[in-house]
């Protein structure tokens, strides 16, 4: 898999998602929205699970869980998502022949 390949992975995902998603909720985790909801005294539960969403998306990034799965799935990093290229496409390493990588690496100091 590839950059591109995780492109459209996420718009197709972004698309099926659509504006508002159902999900079912186990016993556990009902009790544990109600709890949240009354303690911060939100009357919107889909405040909280935005925050969910944001906080979970977070650590996953900086704990590298994310850029272990992207690299294992689509051999890409967050990163690499992010700017649109890959490492090897940033440092020009892409698509040279073997004469040109070694023109290239002799003028490197």
């Amino acid at each position: 898999m590839s950059l591109d390949d995780l492109t459209e992975e996420i718009e197709s995902r972004y698309d099926d998602l659509g504006d508002e998603t159902t999900l079912r909720l186990d016993r556990e985790t009902r009790n544990e929205l109600a709890l949240l909801q009354s303690a911060l005294d939100l009357d919107d539960a889909d405040e909280l699970l935005r925050r969910a969403v944001h906080q979970f998306f977070q650590a996953t990034v900086e704990t590298g869980r994310l850029d272990f799965h992207l690299r294992s799935g689509y051999d890409v990093t967050y990163d690499e998502y992010l700017s649109g290229m890959t490492y090897d496409e940033m440092t020009g390493d892409v698509g040279l022949s073997d004469q040109a990588q070694d023109d290239v690496q002799r003028y490197q100091y």
